[in-house]
């Protein structure tokens, strides 16, 4: 009889091969997209309560893959946009093989930690909530798990952060303070950013149109949660916003 403790090492350590492996790279999805569309699983919102609360991880995610989705976010804030970490692991059991970006509001290594062994492929790191040193720090750390960074910027103030080298530079459209959102800050500050950076526009995109003028605005992603979420069946939603490209 085979000894039964070498089998659940051998076990155990086929988990932890699977849990640090190289992760698809959200950067390269992005360059790679004809429309670099990163759907979220987003199912509530600070300001306006709950979007989809019956929405489950082990299926929209997966349909949005299914229907032309560049990559994904998930949401893993559990208080204010009912989120869990279980929600990627989830994504990933489904059959999900995008590169899934980490949305959370980072400030401690901890949490780089968490976004590794769920299955997230990138984390985002929001200048507002960090110093510039924290920033650095948790990017580096980032770095050293395999996680890319998409570092999320609103105000002009806040680009200064884009010298750090994140991996994606974001534009917020939606002010954390007020959440008002106003598209017209990506195309605001897009020319402010480093020429190389792989710029993603965040929040409040809702017309395919909007796309088409980002992307000729330099920008090569594009996060779209409450469009698709809003919808009965998200993955439809999203195929149809894509055809319309």
């Amino acid at each position: 009889m085979k000894d039964i403790l070498q089998q659940i090492i051998t076990t155990k350590r086929e988990e932890l091969l699977r849990m640090t492996a190289p992760k698809p790279s959200l950067r390269q999805a992005l360059l790679a997209s004809d429309t670099g569309i990163i759907a979220e699983f987003k199912r509530r919102s600070p300001s306006k309560g709950w979007i989809k609360e019956e929405g489950r991880a082990d299926q929209i995610p997966l349909s949005y893959q299914q229907n032309g989705a560049a990559a994904l976010s998930i949401l893993t804030d559990k208080h204010y946009f009912g989120g869990h970490d279980d929600f990627i692991r989830m994504a990933r059991q489904s059959g999900v093989t995008l590169p899934i970006l980490y949305k959370n509001f980072v400030v401690s290594e901890l949490q780089l930690y968490e976004a590794l062994l769920c299955g997230a492929s990138a984390v985002l790191l929001i200048a507002a909530c960090l110093s510039q040193q924290e920033c650095s720090a948790l990017m580096r750390k980032a770095h050293e798990l395999g996680l890319e960074v998409l570092l999320e910027m609103h105000s002009e103030a806040e680009l200064e952060y884009a010298a750090l080298g994140p991996d994606l530079c974001g534009i917020n459209n939606r002010n954390l303070g007020s959440f008002v959102t106003d598209v017209e800050n990506s195309f605001r500050l897009a020319e402010k950013l480093p020429k190389e950076a792989v710029k993603v526009s965040e929040s409040g995109i809702a017309q395919p149109e909007t796309v088409t003028a980002l992307r000729q605005a330099g920008f090569r992603g594009f996060l779209i949660g409450e469009t698709f979420m809003r919808e009965a069946d998200p993955g439809l939603a999203l195929k149809r916003f894509i055809s319309q490209l």
